[in-house]
């Protein structure tokens, strides 16, 4: 077994909470590690941003990359794998990642985002890739030309895909299983009313993929309370329905879970139930708005309190060290 590698501070993830828990760890002159193998999590693939302070109009990917650069400055070490096991070792925590690396570290950060939901539907697998997407800026560009595709969804990503498949396929069904679009923002809202070749189709749900290995997806049987069941001849589906918080390490290091949101509980300074352990982004319950501003404050706001914890346990440690046993002289 390779040697197990001691830090400070380990961050789990590569999107934005973890850069900036990163920068502010690392500008703390703490040893610090980031362990991820998706590299800028959702930012990354999450299409052009307009919202990021200082940053008009810049693509998601770029923009982590900036993040990436600034942390790298600092010469941070980063191991590319997934954590996949956490326990308590002493006073310190163990990690394992998928390359076989081990980490000790005194504070860990857990900044591993959310799961993107799936349909859970017969041959959704199989046509992965092959007509089914689950991230409409990264295959948007595939469509152009094709005849129709469909976004199922009802959030700010499901719009914002409508609208950019629109600029490549003919037509684009926008499926929503509620009667009406609340949740995304206004403007969005604006511009999704003013793309002709959307068709949203309310209280609509997806009941079937049809197609072949061969063939792929050719179109989807839909449902809808008053019509019963009808197909649609699409040629990609791209499925924006949300995404659920990475608990694997949270469940197994036994963190409290907020039971109305099945996001990890964190308190203001984005300490977990668990000493030591620290979360941020939108794997937690910290605030309702899942942007990359918001996971970046947190990162910056956990690497503080990982921070001060690392200084009390060394304290801790340097008071055991020079203190004389019970029972033997001084003389």
């Amino acid at each position: 077994m390779s040697e197990v590698k001691q830090v400070d501070v380990l961050i789990v993830g590569q999107g934005a909470a973890a850069f900036a828990a990163g920068l502010y760890s690392s500008r703390y002159q703490v040893e610090t590690l980031i362990a991820g193998e998706q590299f800028g999590g959702e930012t990354a693939i999450g299409g052009t941003i307009e919202n990021y302070p200082g940053q008009p109009d810049i693509d998601g990917f770029d923009l982590m990359m900036k993040f990436k650069e600034q942390v790298d400055k600092l010469e941070t070490p980063t191991e590319y794998s997934n954590v996949t096991a956490v326990e308590k070792n002493g006073d310190v925590y163990r990690a394992t990642l998928e390359n076989g690396t081990q980490v000790d570290a005194i504070s860990i950060i857990l900044a591993v985002g959310r799961e993107r939901r799936k349909l859970s539907l017969p041959k959704e697998e199989e046509g992965t890739g092959n007509g089914v997407s689950y991230c409409s800026t990264c295959d948007a560009p595939l469509y152009r030309n094709k005849k129709a595709a469909a976004v199922v969804g009802g959030g700010n990503a499901a719009v914002e895909g409508a609208v950019l498949l629109a600029k490549y396929a003919e037509t684009v069904y926008l499926i929503y299983r509620r009667d009406k679009l609340t949740r995304p923002e206004p403007i969005l809202l604006k511009v999704l009313d003013q793309t002709d070749n959307v068709k949203v189709l309310y209280s609509t749900e997806v009941a079937e993929l049809l197609g072949s290995d061969d063939a792929g997806l050719t179109g989807i049987r839909i449902s809808q309370p008053w019509e019963g069941q009808d197909e649609l001849t699409i040629d990609g589906l791209f499925v924006e329905a949300g995404a659920d918080p990475r608990l694997e390490i949270p469940n197994q290091l036994g963190l409290e879970i907020n039971p109305d949101t099945g996001e990890v509980h964190v308190d203001k300074a984005l300490n977990t139930s668990v000493q030591g352990i620290y979360a941020a982004g939108d794997l937690t319950d910290g605030t309702e708005l899942k942007q990359t501003i918001t996971a970046a404050a947190q990162g910056a706001i956990a690497a503080l309190s990982a921070y001060q914890h690392v200084l009390e346990v060394k304290s801790g440690w340097q008071e055991a060290a020079t203190s004389t046993p019970a029972g033997v002289s001084g003389d």
